[in-house]
């Protein structure tokens, strides 16, 4: 689970917070999206739940405040653009992390993701010779290999051809089967139209619209995304 409560970060203390009490929550077997138009403060909700910055509020991962090593033990996080140490092989890469979050049967899971994103024939390239796409499988990758409790994932189609894309939200389909806690930032808002459970929508820094899909009725998420954020509704 990812319980986000009373979220505030302001980057200058003279001027307004850019996120102001947001609170969320992913549940434990279920996809939830964040939307939000430019500016309203997805990036910093992402950042401080990924403890890449300070923030007033709380953030727990499965029940631990997300700077502990308790909460990193079941939490991944794959941003928008890949982290990657270009000088080691997708092996090495794979071997690395596996290694530092102590994957007893890395290799085999390692394996099993490589196969479905077609990545096995590229297991000797540098990270720095993969192409966009092939660095967001990587990435990915190595998010799923450590099996995580909760998945924070920032604009995951980026550079993914529609093939990739379905491969993708398969696999995000079987880790909410098996009871992982998912959250997605995205601006493709067609993308997740299927596979969602619950969506927060951001703007100007606040959440103004929490849907459950069980009380959408007819009509999709980018319908709701559109009538919420329209000007003077907030």
């Amino acid at each position: 689970m990812i319980e986000v409560r009373n979220l505030t970060k302001s980057y200058n203390v003279l001027e307004k917070p850019v996120v102001k009490n947001v609170s969320l929550c992913a549940r434990p077997g279920e996809i939830t999206i964040l939307l939000g138009p430019n500016g309203a403060g997805k990036s910093t909700t992402i950042k401080s739940i990924a403890n890449l910055l300070n923030y007033e509020g709380e953030i727990l991962i499965c029940g631990h405040p997300n700077n502990t090593i308790e909460a990193k033990k079941c939490f991944s996080y794959v941003p928008e653009i890949p982290m990657l140490y270009d000088v080691l092989t997708v092996d090495e890469t794979i071997e690395f992390i596996g290694r530092a979050y102590r994957v007893k049967n890395y290799k085999e899971i390692a394996d099993k993701y490589l196969e479905a994103f077609k990545m096995t024939e590229n297991r000797k390239k540098l990270a720095k010779e993969l192409s966009k796409g092939m660095r967001q499988k990587l990435s990915m990758i190595l998010a799923f290999m450590i099996e995580p409790k909760a998945l924070l994932v920032d604009e995951p189609m980026v550079g993914l051809d529609p093939a990739s894309i379905e491969e993708v939200l398969e696999l995000f389909r079987q880790l909410r089967a098996e009871g992982t806690a998912i959250l997605i930032s995205t601006h493709i808002i067609d993308i997740v139209n299927d596979i969602w459970d619950r969506a927060y929508i951001m703007n100007r820094g606040e959440i103004v619209k929490e849907i459950d899909r069980k009380d959408a009725g007819e009509e999709t998420l980018k319908e709701i995304f559109f009538e919420t954020t329209r000007e003077g509704d907030v």
